[in-house]
């Protein structure tokens, strides 16, 4: 029987083949199972001897340890996958993970930010060096496009069409997609390569995005550039983020009266409930500016009493 260690290796080799996951997912996959399978080896078991007690009682001491929900389900998720390329491998008879449920999870709005916020936020860099080009081509790209931020570091120059004003983004599983480019982003970008990114430039990389020693600029860099910056715009460091943007890319663009469809593809998600949770977003905006705006609709306040 092979070793746990061999068959993680085995399963990551074989997810990364079938879906291009990006090394983050690829990471969980590996971290959920090895606790799973040292979980099982302290009890004298294995992975392909597990059954379904020994999963729920792996999941009720991650509950009694004060595990996020969402955590338990990440990992759940990722037993699941193991064990169903198991069955179809034909290793495994019976899938362990089977009516094994997982915790209900609260159904989070995306936050974002207002409008004022973005501008704020974009004016931040200083367009007189080279950083301050770079991270505002950077901050108008990822309001531009909604691009999540694996996709905006590993944009390359040839994925940049400035004439037609689209971007060829590869997301998730390796699918592309063609997304607009508006006219101010498509201007920063274009001063950015003009002004900025040749003083950078100095091992003749592809990516668009460049850090200060002319390396690939990481997501890690990406963050830690995007919290100096909202600490400049007087927003909160702690709570701006790359992802950020996208949420606020989609909910604008409901706001503006985009349909969903059109968001969904240009978002790259599979699924359309995925998009859904910004017309929650964007209809409790309205409802909001509703009750503020409209004279036979204002909400009392405290002191005033509604007319006889």
């Amino acid at each position: 029987m092979p070793a746990s260690a061999e068959l993680i290796d085995a399963f990551c080799d074989q997810v990364w083949l079938q879906d291009g996951l990006a090394p983050s997912s690829l990471s969980s996959y590996r971290r959920d199972l090895t606790a799973w399978a040292g979980w099982l080896d302290r009890r004298g078991s294995s992975l392909l001897a597990a059954q379904r007690p020994d999963v729920e009682h792996f999941l009720a001491e991650q509950f009694r340890a004060k595990a996020k929900a969402t955590s338990i389900a990440r990992r759940l998720s990722s037993l699941r996958r193991f064990y169903a390329l198991q069955l179809l491998q034909g290793t495994l008879r019976a899938d362990p993970t089977l009516r094994v449920r997982a915790p209900k999870l609260p159904r989070r709005l995306p936050k974002n930010l207002s409008e004022a916020q973005v501008e704020a936020l974009l004016a931040a860099p200083d367009p007189e060096t080279t950083l301050g080009l770079r991270d505002r081509a950077m901050l108008e790209t990822l309001y531009a496009t909604g691009l999540r931020v694996s996709e905006l570091v590993g944009l390359t120059l040839a994925q940049v069409s400035l004439d037609m004003g689209v971007v060829r983004v590869l997301g998730k599983g390796s699918k592309e997609r063609l997304v607009p480019l508006g006219r101010p982003a498509a201007e920063a970008v274009r001063r950015y390569l003009a002004l900025g990114r040749p003083h950078l430039d100095r091992r003749y990389r592809p990516e668009l995005f460049l850090n200060a020693r002319g390396g690939a600029l990481t997501r890690a860099g990406a963050f830690l550039i995007l919290r100096k910056l909202a600490g400049k715009a007087g927003l909160e460091p702690e709570r701006v983020h790359p992802h950020l943007l996208r949420h606020s890319f989609a909910t604008h663009l409901l706001e503006g009266g985009a349909d969903l469809r059109s968001v969904q593809e240009m978002l790259g998600h599979a699924d359309l409930g995925t998009t859904e949770r910004y017309t929650h977003v964007s209809d409790r905006r309205r409802r909001e500016t509703y009750f503020q705006a409209h004279p036979h609709a204002r909400r009392l306040k405290p002191h005033e009493e509604s007319p006889a």
